[in-house]
């Protein structure tokens, strides 16, 4: 079997064109394009699939068409970002990714994320979790992010290292066959009614700016749910559980509650940031604790649990001392 795609141009255009063989069959075009296009960024891609630059069979496309073996995807001229834009994982680097695998087996890979490490690269990134790990297994072609979790938070990360794994756990993510517990470390003492935050929220793109998210009655649904798990001087030690996956979830609705992250620099004010700095607590205090799905390769279910890394346990130290 074939698992390498045909591919040609056009002369002089800059257009090529990729035949679509067995293995990468019955994904998405966009994650096609995505996986192929390494270095343009994602709004770049569906703005030429919307646009029709990218056709297959000679025929217009949307983001969600899942692309059929033999199938001829057009691809327009796209600036690519040079691979010297992103820096080699530095050798301290490569030690802590690869004593931070929970799993690796053929088919993924799930990681205890750093704190301080975005997934993927962008503007401005020189050093990120996706492009570290490429850099390291070269053999890896098919190695993909199912899933994103934000720079400052640590915990499970998983990666799928095919097509068919990537599409079988994008779905369960998708439709709810995915269970994600976090803990965080908010300011002040947690309401004890408050068992589940219901409130939509809408993403905002400033032109220049960084994103950030807002609740709205325009915006997508977003639940999640939550329990007490430790009084700490001043602050609680929460388990939160998204029902819904949006941007920032966690972060907003803690936030709405009146309990913001202790060290999130978009949700939380400069006085509560300034509160736990002098205390020597600067990181975003949440952590993706446990991360619950079916394999897609045997169908049994998998739970995998992260520790805490060495920061996130100081400031559970520093706050129970502090309450002494």
């Amino acid at each position: 079997m074939n698992s390498t795609p045909a591919k040609s141009q056009t002369p002089g255009s800059g257009v090529s064109f990729l035949e679509v063989t067995e293995v990468q069959a019955g994904q998405r075009v966009d994650n096609f394009l995505l996986a192929r296009l390494k270095g343009v960024p994602k709004s770049r891609i569906y703005r030429i699939i919307r646009k029709g630059e990218v056709r297959v069979n000679k025929k217009r496309v949307k983001p969600d068409y899942k692309i059929c073996t033999g199938d001829l995807v057009r691809i327009p001229p796209v600036r690519i970002a040079e691979k010297q834009d992103m820096l080699p994982p530095a050798v301290a680097l490569q030690t802590v990714l690869n004593e931070a695998i929970l799993l690796d087996d053929p088919d993924l890979m799930v990681l205890n994320k750093p704190s301080g490490l975005p997934v993927h690269g962008g503007t401005g990134v020189k050093t990120a979790l996706i492009e570290s790990l490429r850099y390291m297994y070269p053999e890896l072609e098919g190695l993909e992010l199912v899933h994103r979790i934000d720079k400052g938070t640590s915990g499970c990360l998983l990666l799928s290292k095919n097509n068919r794994s990537l599409q079988q756990l994008t779905d369960q993510f998708r439709h709810g066959g995915v269970t994600k517990t976090y803990y965080a470390l908010v300011n002040g003492h947690w309401p004890s009614h408050i068992r589940e935050v219901n409130a939509a929220l809408e993403k905002h793109q400033p032109r220049g700016g960084e994103r950030f998210v807002s609740v709205s009655e325009q915006g997508k649904p977003a639940v999640t749910r939550f329990d007490v798990l430790k009084e700490c001087a001043g602050a609680t030690l929460i388990q939160a559980m998204p029902v819904t996956g949006r941007t920032h979830q966690i972060r907003v609705h803690t936030s709405l509650a009146g309990c913001p992250i202790i060290g999130d620099e978009k949700y939380a004010s400069d006085e509560v940031l300034a509160k736990y700095a002098t205390l020597g607590i600067k990181r975003l205090c949440l952590h993706a604790a446990q991360l619950s799905f079916t394999h897609p390769g045997n169908g049994r279910k998998v739970t995998l649990s992260a520790p805490y890394d060495r920061q996130f346990e100081d400031a559970i130290s520093i706050l129970a001392k502090a309450g002494d």
